[in-house]
C-alpha cells in the first residue's frame, strides 16, 4: 500500500490586512524564519504584529525588518529583542528572483501572514506593486458592492 503524505496542517497566528489594501500582490512564498526558543513560545500564545514589517535582499540573503514579537512572560534573560531583524529562509533562486523584482521601479516585498506549519513558523512573503489612491477607493467600493449583494441574498432566503 503506498504511503500517503500528511495533510498541510496550517495554524493562521498573524494576517498583514494593511498590504493587501496598501498593494497589488503578484505573487507569494513561503519562507522559514530564525527565531528563538522563546520567541516561538511567545508567537504561540499570539505575541506578534506585522503592521510595519517589510523584506529586505542583502547580498544572498533575506530579512524581514519591523516585525515585533513581544517577549515571552516566563523567558528571563533568554528573551531577543523584540524589533530585531530576522533571517529569512529561502533558496537561492529565490532570493535571486525576489531581488531582481525589487529592483525594477516601484516594486517592494512585504510579510501577508505568518502561520504554523507542521510546528514550524512559515512566513508567507509577497511580490507587490504599491496602490494609488484611486486603486485604493475602487477596492473599498468593490467590497462595499459585494457585501451589499451577500446581505440580499441572504434577505431574499429568508
Amino acid at each position: 500500500m503506498a504511503k500517503q503524505k500528511p495533510e498541510k496542517s496550517e495554524r493562521l497566528i498573524a494576517s498583514n490586512k494593511r498590504a493587501h489594501h496598501d498593494f497589488f500582490i503578484d505573487e507569494t512564498f513561503e519562507a522559514g524564519v530564525v527565531l528563538t526558543g522563546t520567541e516561538v513560545k511567545s508567537i504561540r500564545v499570539n505575541g506578534l504584529s506585522l503592521k510595519e514589517a517589510y523584506v529586505r535582499i542583502d547580498g544572498s540573503e533575506a530579512w524581514i525588518f519591523g516585525i515585533h514579537i513581544k517577549p515571552y512572560a516566563q523567558g528571563s534573560y533568554s528573551n531577543a529583542d523584540p524589533d530585531r531583524s530576522r533571517k529569512l529562509l529561502l533558496h537561492k533562486r529565490q532570493i535571486r528572483y525576489l531581488f531582481e523584482h525589487v529592483r525594477q521601479k516601484g516594486n517592494t516585498i512585504v510579510p501577508t501572514k505568518v502561520y504554523f506549519e507542521r510546528g514550524r513558523v512559515k512566513i508567507e512573503i509577497g511580490v507587490a506593486r504599491g496602490k494609488h489612491t484611486y486603486d485604493k477607493r475602487i477596492s473599498i467600493a468593490k467590497r462595499d458592492a459585494d457585501r451589499d449583494l451577500e446581505r440580499s441574498l441572504k434577505m431574499n432566503s429568508r
